[in-house]
């Protein structure tokens, strides 16, 4: 029998880990973090087809695992794991597999209900077969919990960290509404243009930044409704940014009104800089922001977000005291380190076993 060296992590990653994305940009900073406790970690890159794989690509991750030496730990982001359930079947005596569950495939939006059901179902026997299950908030550990059958022994949070950040002003004139998330339909730009919409009246100007790759078409009828509307410059969809310090330093206000998040890193990075904050009450969204740093609605409400941007544009008493509640967030948030160390933890439980 082959032994792991006993310093070396193997994290399967899909695709490229550079993709501006926050599930990429949490495993790019673990890799960081780790490193940094003096863990040696060896990339497995899987094809960037995950989660929708089809034969080759699904025969190459069981290559790569098949390659890997008895005994290896290996750290599988949800991306890919979740559609890998007969490879970790089969690999789950030999390696000791630790399950990175951003959030669950099966509730991405726009799924079918068969779609959604093969999803959770091919998720629940990967997780059942790892070792243990890292997830970023106490929320998606209850999720699994109670929708996976997961016992609580085996999850691990590990929360998204941050770094300390001088504070944006918000002096806007007019007030500059910031959305940072990848243009697909979960992240719900479509609700926030409609409710947009419903206050042209109000002085404001709005940044979309996020990337069109994962799902072009939606992007194309996101930029086809705003243009409907006749917005001119006021949306402006800019793409995906490497540096986002910028966008959120010249910020009034961060708006996001996701259907779901298992986390949501912009949110806590929107607070580290001293944002207020309109979102939407799904996910874990109300565990990361506060009720003095932010106003959430409904999910998927045009109206209830309409109103609640309009009264926040409104009312600068309110926006001030929201402004000085996210900064007092802000210092309680976890950094990178305490993410890492998390991680790094649970990594020597599961070789001392």
């Amino acid at each position: 029998m082959i032994s792991a060296a006993p310093a070396t992590v193997y994290f399967a990653i899909p695709g490229d880990i550079q993709t501006l994305t926050g599930g990429y940009g949490y495993d790019r900073r673990l890799i960081a973090g780790l490193d940094q406790l003096g863990m040696q970690v060896a990339r497995l890159q899987l094809s960037g087809l995950f989660p929708m794989p089809d034969a080759a690509a699904v025969a190459d991750a069981d290559a790569r695992f098949n390659a890997l030496p008895d005994g290896a730990i290996v750290l599988a982001d949800g991306l890919a794991y979740g559609v890998m359930d007969q490879i970790a079947e089969q690999h789950c005596k030999r390696l000791r597999i630790i399950a990175l569950c951003h959030h669950p495939l099966a509730l991405e939006a726009g799924l079918s209900q068969e779609q959604s059901q093969k999803l959770h179902d091919s998720e629940k026997r990967a997780l059942d077969a790892a070792v243990a299950v890292v997830v970023t908030s106490a929320a998606t550990a209850t999720l699994l919990n109670q929708q996976f059958a997961i016992p609580d022994s085996k999850i691990t949070v590990a929360q998204p960290g941050t770094d300390r950040q001088p504070f944006a002003a918000c002096s806007g004139n007019p007030p500059r509404l910031l959305t940072v998330a990848t243009l697909t339909p979960r992240k719900a730009h479509d609700v926030l243009i409609d409710a947009l919409a419903q206050i042209r009246h109000l002085p404001w100007v709005a940044r979309f930044v996020g990337g069109s790759e994962f799902d072009p078409e939606w992007a194309s009828q996101l930029q086809e409704k705003a243009n409907a509307y006749r917005f001119g410059k006021r949306i402006e969809l800019v793409g995906a940014l490497s540096d986002l310090s910028g966008e959120y330093a010249s910020a009034d206000a961060f708006v996001l009104p996701s259907l779901f998040e298992g986390y949501g890193m912009v949110f806590a990075e929107a607070l580290s800089f001293g944002l207020p904050i309109v979102a939407a009450r799904a996910g874990a969204v109300p565990d990361v922001v506060p009720e003095s740093a932010g106003m959430l609605v409904p999910p998927g409400d045009v109206d209830a977000l309409a109103d609640t941007l309009a009264t926040l544009l409104k009312d600068m008493p309110l926006r001030n005291r929201l402004q000085h509640g996210a900064q007092q967030a802000a210092v309680k948030l976890p950094e990178w380190n305490d993410t890492a160390a998390i991680v790094a933890n649970l990594i020597q439980e599961v070789r001392n076993r």
